[in-house]
């Protein structure tokens, strides 16, 4: 499995559980890795034959920038589904940090792994 990614992809969105975290928007770095078999596209040297990572990436935007979860593990599943979903992706990895959410914690989040690997 060939795995094309998505490194240090910041979202501002609405995300937490307490009221100051309802009211202001909070950067969320997701660090995606997509598996898939690229020799198709390495042949024909189309877009059509790959995952479009600046497709997905202006997805993303506009999903997790509009979304208003409480918790990171609803909105990590939701984007694991897009991918699966929509883009059709068999295999992903994806890791949500929301950076700064605990003092003294430079980093707080989850890791996923969602669908098949071959």
């Amino acid at each position: 499995m060939d795995i094309i990614y998505l490194n240090d992809l910041r979202i501002d969105t609405i995300i937490g559980i307490y009221d100051w975290e309802r009211q202001t928007k909070q950067t969320v770095i997701l660090d995606i890795q997509m598996g898939t078999d690229i020799r198709k596209a390495a042949a024909s040297d189309d877009i059509e034959d790959t995952i479009n990572y600046k497709a997905v990436a202006k997805r993303l935007f506009s999903f997790v920038g509009e979304s208003e979860f409480e918790l990171v593990e609803t909105l990590a599943e939701r984007v694991g589904e897009i991918l699966l979903e929509e883009f059709k992706i068999p295999w992903i990895r994806l890791q949500l940090n929301k950076q700064g959410a605990l003092r003294g914690v430079r980093d707080v989040g989850i890791i996923i792994e969602r669908g098949e690997r071959s």
